[in-house]
């Protein structure tokens, strides 16, 4: 039996602790385990966001001159703090499938004689979907790697889909989106380079809750989105990242001013910026860049290293509960079980995935969200998730199934969990 009293402890011993206290609780009896989708917001985002909104009413226009550069230099902040890269070599712009296409589009420029595009079956969709428009647009092959579902991709795995040498780019996730398996970067960017292809991280999933380290694992290209780890907003933009030695080969497929070169000159013709600005396109949402930037330094406070151990944990405690409560309800787990091979979340998987999920959310007051066909996902960002909500959401759940509370739920699935 594992007791209420351990997580407690862990709770004590949390060097982390504090950072709770800064992010809105409206509603101190539920149990948020669904930061891996969308993070809580932070105190001091919300006041970020009304000094900006009086610098607007105050400054108006004039106040271009300090919001200009914000999506360079807040992408040097992600940079040094969340990513691994080097000053320059990231930018916050758009959309993670805008962003997606576009650097895939530029690899593809860039590797002309290439005649394929790898990702696996279980990538993100909008990764996917993007993919497979290119490849329709452009005559290649989309070449769908078959991976085990809970590990994911590995190294092997694209060495052999590369092996006929005719492959452009390979576009993986760094950590899964339905199981939460962390890829080996720098194994896989490797396997790639040696057949002459460049690689493409999505780190929606990672950004914020693992390290990432673009420069030290030589990633050429990664995108990601702001609103998971990074605590963004709803909808906050993206940022993507181009290594420092492919700026000057590669060329957005998006012609937009902000990434033209002596912008206001207003000249009759493209002449892109020669860093990474080249992949900027329209105005920057200045309201956003300020939440993005205030999240990416509670991230740079808190520091990536005592995040990634304090996620490793709260999963451990998570793997360990489902071990002891929930196999004999019928529940699998769907996460790799070493701790090096897992992202910040854990995914269960259960016949009646959908119903429980809602029954949570509904009757538990525990929120976490599901994934076809049979996860339940639990993401625990460490800068606000206590050691204590995990176990009391375990607990809730093994209490909800034991009753056969979700079957009293609607077994058809909403589009929104």
């Amino acid at each position: 039996m594992i007791e209420r009293a351990r997580a407690e402890a862990l709770d004590a011993a949390d060097p982390l602790a504090t950072f709770r206290e800064r992010f809105v609780h409206d509603d101190p009896g539920r149990i948020y385990v669904d930061g891996n989708s969308l993070g809580r917001l932070p105190k001091e985002t919300a006041e970020a966001l009304a000094a900006r909104a009086t610098e607007w009413g105050s400054r108006l226009v004039t106040a271009w001159s300090d919001w200009i550069d914000l999506p360079l230099s807040v992408g040097d902040l992600l940079g040094e703090a969340v990513l691994g890269a080097r000053p320059g070599e990231v930018a916050v712009a758009d959309s993670t499938t805008v962003n997606l296409y576009k650097l895939a589009a530029a690899a593809l420029d860039g590797r002309p004689g290439g005649r394929a595009i790898v990702t696996d079956r279980d990538n993100f969709p909008t990764d996917r979907y993007v993919l497979e428009g290119l490849a329709a647009a452009r005559g290649l092959e989309l070449r769908l790697l078959e991976c085990d579902p809970v590990e994911g991709p590995s190294a092997p795995d694209v060495a052999a889909a590369c092996a006929t040498r005719d492959v452009a780019l390979v576009s993986l996730s760094h950590v899964a989106y339905r199981s939460g398996a962390l890829a080996d970067m720098a194994a896989i960017s490797e396997a790639a380079h040696a057949a002459g292809a460049l690689v493409l991280w999505d780190l929606s999933h990672s950004a914020g809750s693992v390290p990432v380290r673009l420069t030290e694992t030589g990633a050429d290209l990664a995108v990601g989105c702001t609103y998971k780890y990074l605590n963004a907003g709803p909808g906050a933009p993206a940022f993507l990242y181009v290594r420092s030695e492919l700026l000057s080969e590669l060329r957005s497929p998006i012609w937009g001013w902000f990434g033209q070169r002596d912008q206001f000159a207003m000249g009759p013709v493209y002449d892109p910026e020669s860093g990474i600005a080249r992949f900027l396109a329209g105005t920057p949402p200045v309201l956003d860049l300020t939440a993005i930037e205030a999240g990416a330094r509670l991230v740079a406070e808190a520091g990536i290293k005592a995040i990634r151990v304090k996620s490793a944990a709260l999963a451990e405690l998570a793997v360990a509960l489902h071990d002891a409560w929930l196999v004999p309800l019928g529940f699998e787990l769907g996460t790799p079980r070493d701790p090096e091979r897992r992202g910040a979340h854990v995914s269960l998987r259960h016949a009646e995935a959908w119903r429980v999920c809602r029954a949570l959310i509904e009757r538990a007051n525990v929120v976490p969200d599901f994934r076809g066909p049979d996860a339940i996902r639990f993401g625990f960002p460490p800068l606000y998730t206590r050691f204590a909500d995990v176990w009391e959401a375990f607990d809730r759940l093994r209490r909800l199934v034991e009753h056969g509370e979700h079957l009293e739920v609607e077994a058809k699935p909403a589009r929104i969990t």
